[in-house]
């Protein structure tokens, strides 16, 4: 079955570049030109990965990136120009899975694009004889991967839930940022650790009633995260 990708910039020369070569991969490609016409599409139509510009008409691509996460959690490439916000980039606080800055290589697009889908093909280690994990207030379920406070859901993005479910799978172990990093965003990964504490940070401020104190997610000072219980 083909690949389904939406490539969205403003700059019809780069959509039509990126398109040709994708389609050379047997990839089936969908094009948007502006934020809305790019979620349209998004919520019509079922992508195995999006290409993101962030500078586009009518909505800037973290306000896409930030729209789709309501419903979906496909992976996203955001795609920008050097210079700009890296935090922003990674999409930290809009749920972007990487970011590729301009100009770039197509065969650099097209590596990222075929890593992030083999990872997310990867299957899961599966929940000790349930499909939910949970500590007091606390609960997820794998299959609908969506987190719960008090049976309240909470809006986590997906490499949020990634987070939580690999910590809470594994109480009381200890990760390193970097193996946190490479476990959840794989060994090809562009970014560096610090990735790894916002997305933390983030996670706490979702889930903690006060993240300056956590209940759940500690920090082990010099070495990494985990999960107490």
């Amino acid at each position: 079955m083909a690949r389904k990708v939406l490539v969205v910039d403003d700059e019809k020369l780069i959509v039509k570049g990126i398109r040709f070569s994708l389609e050379q991969e047997g990839m089936e490609v969908d094009c948007a030109y502006d934020g809305q016409e790019a979620f349209d599409l998004a919520s019509q139509n079922q992508y195995d990965i999006i290409l993101l510009d962030v500078m586009l008409p009518k909505m800037t691509g973290f306000e896409v990136c930030q729209q789709i996460r309501e419903f979906s959690d496909v992976p996203i490439i955001m795609l920008t120009a050097k210079g700009d916000d890296m935090d922003k980039i990674l999409g930290l606080d809009y749920g972007a899975d990487d970011y590729i800055t301009k100009p770039f290589n197509i065969l650099e697009v097209k590596a990222r694009i075929k890593a992030i889908i083999r990872r997310s093909e990867v299957k899961k280690p599966k929940a000790p004889e349930t499909n939910e994990l949970s500590f007091e207030e606390l609960r997820i379920n794998i299959d609908s991967r969506r987190g719960y406070i008090n049976n309240t859901e909470v809006n986590l993005t997906a490499k949020e839930f990634d987070l939580l479910e690999l910590l809470m799978m594994h109480p009381n172990k200890v990760y390193s940022r970097e193996e946190l990093l490479n476990t959840v965003w794989g060994y090809d990964y562009p970014g560096d650790v610090r990735t790894v504490d916002v997305h933390i940070r983030r996670l706490r401020e979702k889930i903690e009633t006060t993240p300056s104190d956590p209940k759940f997610i500690h920090t082990k000072w010099g070495v990494g995260y985990y999960f107490q219980k």
